[in-house]
């Protein structure tokens, strides 16, 4: 399944996770496919962990259900190293298709944040 959530022309080239200045959260921006998934998979592992345990996808534009994949990949990796993390901004789009596939659960919002940090 493919999630389209913003015009093709609006795609960035470059996809992937940022440290928010404080270090508190990551931010997604860009698209998350089959095309990019190892990609920016591969980016994330070498980044340290938001210290707030925030990861905020309200920049998430295109995703497919590799998206999904890398969610539960570095919850797996918080677990591992005993860090909280949780979700802002996750499209409803992807949360449908985590609901198919049975993991809503495993991908939790912040609660109280729907729209992403700072929205």
């Amino acid at each position: 399944m493919l999630t389209q959530l913003c015009p093709a022309a609006e795609i960035p080239a470059q996809s992937g996770f940022a440290l928010s200045e404080d270090g508190g959260a990551w931010r997604f921006h860009g698209t998350l496919t089959f095309d990019n998934v190892t990609a920016v998979y591969e980016a994330a592992k070498a980044m340290g962990l938001p210290t707030q345990g925030v990861v905020d996808l309200s920049g998430l534009m295109h995703a497919d259900s590799s998206a999904l994949a890398v969610l539960l990949a570095l919850t797996r990796r918080a677990m591992a190293e005993g860090r909280p993390l949780a979700w802002a901004g996750l499209p409803e789009p992807l949360r449908a298709l985590a609901r198919v596939y049975g993991i809503e659960a495993l991908i939790e919002p912040v609660p109280g944040v729907a729209n992403g940090i700072g929205s």
